[in-house]
């Protein structure tokens, strides 16, 4: 079993070299860039990566694409500000010694946030299926919902995969507004009418879900911090869904935020439907 692990990235000169120097369990390293300014590209290529320059395609089809340009059909796909856990590495190294039973295989994912790992609040353990055989996978959705859909069978590991979300909280609001720009559109898409009466108690009920129910007070400031943005995330994905938004998206010319908006490489969050992050992908 060989593996090739991939990469998309946009401006990740500041994560970049984390990820790349936890895939030591990798045959090989493609990263996908859809055009860099910073020193993304002279970072990765530095490190050995197999450095391709495409064009920015949309999540799912971006990362298939980086999975097409591998030279093995085991892929490894990581985000940029995420890492391979030296727990998660044993693993990988110990199922390339037999022959894998299962078409692509999950683990957890451990989100740092404001400097604390999360651990309560809906955020672990986040599974996500990361190593999969492209013969029988392949990244599937549109704007904020990509994952990857398995034919077969899927096993389970329990190392970390490391997710460095933000380091601020103006970070997290920028991110957060471009995302609930998407996940509106998408609602609007898809026809999905917003009764006023969710836009007043579907903010309120995520909080409490957040903060109380999934225990994100255990998290201290950061998830308080947390509860209260996926919150706001809910109320601005509705509010654009049924005000501004949809009347500059329907009634009127496209505006330059909205005209390419699921075609933008915009920065990993976590899943979209109740948390401020997207999860990818």
């Amino acid at each position: 079993m060989r593996i090739s692990a991939t990469i998309v990235t946009l401006n990740e000169e500041r994560n970049i070299a984390r990820a790349i120097e936890s895939l030591r369990a990798a045959d090989e390293i493609v990263v996908v860039d859809s055009g860099s300014t910073d020193r993304t590209r002279e970072i990765a290529a530095g490190l050995g990566a197999r450095v391709i320059e495409e064009r920015w395609r949309g999540y799912a089809a971006q990362k298939n694409f980086a999975a097409g340009r591998a030279s093995f059909d085991w892929i490894l796909s990581i985000d940029a500000d995420e890492s391979v856990s030296e727990e998660l590495e044993g693993e990988i190294l110990e199922l390339k010694t037999r022959t894998p039973d299962c078409a692509g295989y999950s683990m957890p994912r451990l989100a740092q946030y404001l400097g604390r790992w999360i651990l309560h609040g809906g955020w672990y353990p986040d599974r996500k299926i990361r190593l999969y055989d492209r013969t029988r996978a392949e990244w599937t959705g549109d704007y904020v919902h990509e994952s990857v859909t398995v034919r077969g069978r899927i096993g389970r590991l329990e190392g970390k995969l490391l997710h460095f979300t933000c380091d601020s909280l103006s970070e997290h609001l920028r991110t957060l507004d471009r995302y609930t720009t998407l996940a509106a559109r998408e609602l609007i898409d898809r026809g999905v009418e917003i009764p006023l009466r969710r836009l007043a108690v579907d903010p309120v009920w995520t909080f409490i879900r957040t903060w109380v129910i999934r225990r994100g007070f255990l998290d201290g400031a950061q998830g308080l911090a947390i509860a209260w943005m996926a919150a706001l995330y809910t109320f601005l994905k509705y509010a654009k869904a049924t005000t501004g938004l949809r009347l500059k998206y329907v009634k009127g010319p496209a505006s330059p935020s909205l005209k390419d908006a699921k075609d933008r490489p915009w920065p990993d969050l976590k899943d979209a439907n109740d948390k401020p992050w997207r999860g990818s992908r």
